[in-house]
């Protein structure tokens, strides 16, 4: 099998070109270099990576967009559903080519640099672009870690029947995340990653089983008429703010293939990224179409958010308990890619990066458990799910997901604007995915601003690091 394969394989790398003075000294190496003594993160097989990222998007991704699509009607979700999946899709593949070319990359703070170089960036000027870029990278995931730390507070919540404080709750999700996080190796991290998957999709099943059988939504009025608000259109009155947040929630779902990237750093055979990636993004668009319009179908404006809480509160408690394993798993990830990243960016090209030595463990433990601190500081101090959501995607994945692949594809392709009928055609496609990324970045960042402080105004947001319930089951949620 596969995933059984101990042999290391290395990638290409191109032949050096005239242009290629101006990387300065970058050795083309991988990043994870074992020695005698040294650890191996070089173990991961496709499957194992397809299930990493399988687990990456699906947790927090698919409880927020039954609730985007009641402001966008049926026909644009899918339709948005379908377009966010395929251009990610393509987006994570543009990242892996250049990985591919240029095996020194761990993150995408790495391929900005040398992208930055190969278009005649001074070395300072590309080393500012790489600085930026890595602090978007961290502040992302960081966040997307915050994200998922309030999804597993709520959860705790929810099943305890607001037992404590929901800062307690949070506090224990940081720990017991950080904690798990701290597993070094990503392959060593593929049980809970398999776990993890299983008790969320069964969880979401659940769900969009029993809102199917009931009479009306759990949330709506139980006697006489009511207005379900299901439609395939978006309903009167809605904003371009309220359907762009709306859309960038669906974005946000599946654009953290940014994340992808120092996956290839630690598999066996870096070329079979892509299947991973094919594998990863199938399923999550399927899913999201199939989950997500069945829950808005039977329960139209009445979906709560996240979605687990929209059949009702025993259901609710029973999905909540279910996807526990799966809400860990999601944000374990997110903090041990943001760990992972300064890892590797402080102990670089020493011995430490691969060796178990008091600094490698002191650095490793400092990282995840400070990344982890940060991201519950972040989900205590910002109490708003589904536009926090549609924030990370704003501010970090649309520059990061979307615009520097772009960027990437101009880099691999110097000569297409020049080139033949198909390659003009493909220079002015990627023109077109770079402005997309920016209308990501700079309307998305508007949209939700005004979002949030429309939310504000009607009092649908609670206060900072408040005790309340956050999973409104003491409300009946």
């Amino acid at each position: 099998m596969d995933e059984k394969k101990t042999d290391i394989e290395t990638t290409t790398v191109a032949t050096p070109t005239e242009g290629e003075s101006n990387l300065g000294s970058i050795d083309e190496a991988e990043v994870f270099v074992t020695g005698a003594d040294g650890v191996n993160f070089r173990t991961v097989g496709w499957i194992r990576a397809s299930m990493f990222f399988l687990k990456m998007t699906f947790a927090s991704g698919v409880l927020s967009i039954p609730a985007a699509l009641y402001n966008l009607g049926a026909g644009a979700g899918a339709f948005f559903i379908v377009f966010w999946g395929l251009l990610n899709t393509y987006c994570a593949v543009l990242q892996g080519q250049l990985k591919l070319k240029h095996p020194t990359v761990h993150t995408i703070a790495d391929s900005a640099h040398i992208a930055a170089l190969e278009m005649g960036f001074t070395k300072k000027n590309a080393w500012v672009a790489k600085e930026i870029t890595e602090f978007v990278y961290l502040f992302t995931w960081v966040l997307c870690a915050g994200v998922s730390t309030l999804g597993l507070s709520i959860a705790l919540n929810a099943v305890s029947k607001h037992a404590t404080c929901s800062v307690t709750f949070g506090f224990v999700a940081y720990f017991i995340v950080s904690s798990v996080a701290s597993i070094r190796k990503i392959h060593d991290l593929g049980w809970i990653t398999w776990v993890g998957f299983v008790s969320i999709v069964t969880a979401v099943l659940i769900v969009v089983i029993a809102v199917g059988i009931r009479d009306r939504p759990a949330a709506a009025p139980q006697t006489g008429d009511f207005d379900l608000g299901f439609s395939g259109l978006a309903p009167a009155g809605t904003t371009f703010a309220t359907a762009w947040s709306a859309s960038l929630a669906i974005f946000s779902s599946s654009a953290n293939t940014s994340g992808f990237v120092p996956v290839i750093s630690e598999m066996r055979r870096p070329q079979d990224y892509f299947k991973a990636v094919y594998v990863c993004m199938a399923w999550i668009t399927s899913s999201y179409l199939a989950f997500a319009l069945t829950v808005y179908a039977y329960c139209g404006k009445w979906v709560a958010s996240p979605a687990l809480g929209s059949a009702g509160p025993t259901i609710k408690i029973i999905a909540y308990a279910i996807s526990i394993p799966g809400l860990i798993a999601g944000t374990m990830i997110c903090v041990h890619v943001a760990g992972k990243s300064l890892f590797v960016r402080i102990l670089r090209n020493t011995r430490h990066l691969t060796q178990s030595t008091k600094t490698h463990w002191a650095v490793w433990l400092s990282c995840t458990y400070g990344t982890g601190f940060l991201g519950w500081i972040l989900c205590e101090a910002v109490p708003f799910y589904g536009s926090l959501i549609s924030l990370v995607g704003a501010l970090g994945f649309g520059y990061l997901g979307v615009c520097l692949p772009a960027i990437f594809w101009f880099v691999m392709n110097k000569d297409a604007r020049k080139g033949s009928t198909a390659q003009q055609i493909m220079w002015y496609v990627h023109l077109g995915i770079l402005l997309t990324g920016m209308l990501v970045t700079i309307g998305g960042t508007y949209a939700n601003v005004v979002s949030i402080i429309d939310q504000y105004k009607q009092g649908q947001v609670g206060s900072p690091f408040s005790c309340m319930d956050n999973s409104n089951t003491i409300a009946g949620g």
